[in-house]
């Protein structure tokens, strides 16, 4: 893989706040990661989504962009890799086509999740188990920045590998430079 050497002090300078803040998982944390301040930005999430491509696993057939972090990252490496994207919603809407993954059918698809940040991994648990409910084959998760800590993965329990374009020790390693 091409590593970008300037890509974890760019995203560190243009997502990273501090002060008190509450996680999805209830952790209150001094530090966070606005992922939509560098999605927002083109040339940003155009890098991120570059260095996924070579983290993705060679048998994936979709991507699973999560709900709403995860889908503009999707586009993006769908639109690299020319793999179907599908949309996870955190729960299946009560209307229309009441789907909870917009976009191909699932069953027995080989999906690879996209997503912004991890800490504890909660949605991305909860989609891979409803994914899994639909029938799809769910083993990898790439995401742009994996802040859980250090050799530990939180989504062993669901048997899911983790591949990151940035950990929270570069970040802090990017913010300290």
């Amino acid at each position: 893989m091409t590593t970008d050497p300037h890509l974890a002090a760019d995203i560190d300078a243009a997502c990273r706040l501090t002060g008190q803040f509450t996680l999805r998982s209830g952790q209150v944390a001094d530090t966070y990661f606005d992922k939509y301040l560098f999605e927002a930005q083109p040339d940003l999430l155009d890098r991120v989504a570059a260095q996924m491509v070579d983290l993705l696993p060679e048998d994936t057939e979709l991507l699973g962009g999560l709900e709403l972090g995860g889908i503009p990252i999707a586009t993006m490496v769908s639109s690299r890799t020319r793999l179907p994207a599908l949309f996870v919603r955190k729960k299946a809407k009560e209307y229309g086509t009441a789907k909870l993954a917009e976009g191909p059918d699932v069953a027995g698809r080989r999906i690879t999740i996209i997503e912004d940040v991890i800490t504890t991994g909660g949605a991305v648990r909860d989609a891979t188990n409803a994914l899994r409910e639909l029938g799809a084959v769910v083993e990898v998760v790439v995401c742009a920045i994996d802040r859980s800590p250090a050799d530990e993965n939180p989504l062993a329990d669901v048997g899911l590998e983790i591949r990151s374009v940035l950990t929270r020790a570069q970040l802090d390693a990017a913010s300290s430079t």
